[in-house]
């Protein structure tokens, strides 16, 4: 990119509602490679305060929420959760993903965060009741490792 306007229209919507990373990420640039970029914006990521961290975690929406849904999710969200069949549940697994993310949520403070494009339906609802067994802690590691994912996806796919 040959300036940062166009930096930022190419990859600023990578996370979801947190340009600030990619902003930051660009004073680490040029970059030679994807890899290189998203190592950049990891890093970006890793040096943040606890509180942009846990902010960065909480503009993710729900998995499966119809509100979020009707409200409008990003495009790159959308199309994710949509390739996972997040959005032509049943009754019945609409019911069992929206006990899920009342219960995350009650218990952790911030939504859960699986990369979706690397799990199928049922791997997510696994992994959904599988981590209500961790700690806060362990469950914020973990939805950051989760973001990196879903942007390296997501750059793959640019």
């Amino acid at each position: 990119m040959s300036t940062r306007e166009e930096f930022l229209a190419r990859y600023g919507e990578l996370f979801e509602h947190s340009p600030w990373i990619v902003e930051q990420a660009w004073l680490s640039g040029p970059f030679a490679t994807a890899d290189e970029l998203h190592a950049a914006l990891m890093d970006v990521v890793a040096r943040a305060s606890p509180e942009q961290r846990l902010a960065l975690v909480r503009a993710h929406p729900e998995l499966a929420d119809r509100v979020a849904q009707a409200k409008g999710l990003t495009a790159a969200s959308a199309a994710e959760q949509a390739a996972a069949g997040l959005t032509a549940l049943s009754a019945e697994e609409f019911e069992k993903f929206h006990q899920l993310n009342r219960r995350y949520r009650e218990l952790f403070g911030f939504p859960f965060i699986i990369c979706v494009g690397r799990h199928s339906k049922t791997e997510i609802l696994a992994a959904m009741q599988q981590r209500l067994g961790h700690t806060r802690d362990q469950e914020l590691d973990e939805a950051i490792t989760q973001i990196g994912a879903i942007v390296a996806l997501r750059l793959a796919s640019r």
